[in-house]
């Protein structure tokens, strides 16, 4: 038989607790995260291929595990999705799969721009990505495959109104964009056989995973959280 009164309330301890176990829950995925972005890493770094295959595809899923549960816009999490999608994709070295990868990621930035919105980024900053962007597929045309070609060039366009845009959140999401940007330019330079940098994956994937998390933590409604 119970002796607490019935106007009693329970104690704490045993009273249920969703918010902190969401916050805790969110704390286990961005550190899951942080452990499977350097197990990539370092797999790409060691020219350990299994490791990236295994490493890398769990990636976007807990860093959606993450923003969800900081109340992250559904829009976020479908371009995160969508980028997960891609980079599902991108583990075929096959120009079909490269397409394919390709085309979920546009899909992605999409939902990036939708969840943008119209708020107001700076003009100056456009200039300099059109700059950019025109200046890229110039260079880069010659030496891209020839169907391949008109596909980058377009994708480059929505790309990099993504990063322009992104800028419109706040720093943290504007690096983010930047930084995808120049990740999918990484790859870009490569499908054209150009020089590359020692180990180029790891760049395009350590800049990659970096924009995605600054794109993510900068557009939730609670921003700045890392792991700690």
């Amino acid at each position: 038989m119970s002796t607490e009164s019935p106007g009693r309330p329970a104690p704490t301890w045993a009273a249920p607790r969703p918010a902190a176990d969401r916050e805790r829950l969110g704390r286990l995925a961005l550190w899951a995260f942080a452990v499977a972005t350097a197990a990539d890493l370092g797999s790409l770094l060691a020219g350990w291929d299994l490791g990236h295959v295994i490493a890398k595809p769990l990636l976007m899923p807990l860093l959606v595990a993450h923003v969800i549960t900081r109340g992250a816009p559904r829009l976020l999490v479908a371009a995160l999705l969508f980028g997960w999608g891609g980079d599902l994709a991108l583990l075929f070295d096959a120009e079909a799969a490269f397409l394919v990868g390709m085309g979920s990621f546009a899909v992605g930035h999409v939902c990036y721009l939708v969840l943008f919105g119209r708020r107001p980024a700076n003009p100056l900053l456009g200039g300099a990505y059109l700059l950019a962007l025109t200046g890229t597929v110039i260079l880069l045309w010659g030496d891209l495959p020839p169907d391949l070609r008109i596909p980058v060039a377009g994708y480059s366009l929505l790309l990099t109104a993504m990063a322009f845009r992104s800028s419109a959140l706040g720093l943290r999401a504007g690096i983010g964009g930047a930084l995808f940007l120049l990740s999918d330019t990484l790859i870009a330079s490569g499908v054209a056989d150009w020089p590359q940098l020692p180990r180029p994956d790891f760049w395009i994937m350590a800049t990659y995973a970096a924009a995605q998390y600054l794109l993510a933590t900068g557009a939730t409604p609670t921003r700045g959280a890392g792991v700690r």
